[in-house]
């Protein structure tokens, strides 16, 4: 029911939220500070650092028409309460554009940058390797999470075959591609595996994109 549009990953961008198969733009004086963290909690990012009218372009959709009022605490934006009076106009340059932290528990390890190498993701303080349900992992799949780490697109995806098993999340790729995040995808009951999810991203600087191929060669491909 929210997205950020226009930013640099999942967690920037010009809010809108959707009502009535509609998406509308919020005016920066119907949104705060609270309604901030409710929107970051919402898309799985961290709390929000940067809250600014027009910061990443002006509103090319409709206008939200009422003020949010969120305790801070709701999961959803659209739990919140609202003002009883509606807004008819907003001012130029006045749409919220919000940029909440990046979320600390999804990692690339292993690689020649943090935009390469093994997926990882914390839960409850565990760190473990992220599998496929059905060992079925689409480039589709891996640009979900090269965008949650701001680290461009999808280059390569492939599985590795470990010495050893070890406890992992499971996940189930069609559920992220159809707009949910990882953490929104994982199956709750506990599993060992010996595969594991190497990811390759596209990365923002040069150096994200060298990375070693003779390491790269020891992973079996998956379907793409």
């Amino acid at each position: 029911s929210v997205r950020l549009v226009d930013g640099t990953s999942l967690c920037s961008g010009r809010l809108e939220v959707k009502s009535n198969q509609f998406w509308s733009s919020v005016c920066e004086a119907d949104f705060d500070q609270q309604d901030a963290e409710v929107v970051c909690r919402e898309l799985g990012c961290g709390a929000p650092s940067v809250l600014q009218g027009a910061l990443y372009g002006e509103a090319e959709a409709l206008m939200w028409t009422k003020e949010f009022q969120c305790e801070g605490s709701e999961s959803v934006l659209l739990d919140c309460g609202s003002s009883g009076s509606a807004r008819n106009t907003c001012s130029p340059g006045k749409a919220v554009g919000l940029t909440c932290s990046e979320p600390d528990d999804v990692r690339l390890v292993g690689g020649a940058s943090r935009c390469a190498g093994g997926l990882e993701m914390k839960q409850h303080g565990d760190w473990r390797p992220v599998v496929d349900r059905f060992s079925v992992w689409s480039l589709k799949s891996a640009a979900v999470v090269c965008r949650q780490l701001d680290c461009g697109s999808a280059v390569s995806t492939e599985r590795r075959k470990n010495s050893s098993s070890r406890s992992v999340w499971r996940i189930r790729s069609s559920c992220l591609q159809s707009g949910s995040t990882l953490m929104e995808c994982v199956l709750t009951w506990s599993v060992s595996s010996s595969s594991s999810l190497q990811i390759t991203c596209s990365g923002n600087t040069i150096n994200d994109i060298n990375y070693d191929s003779n390491v790269s060669s020891l992973f079996l491909p998956l379907s793409q």
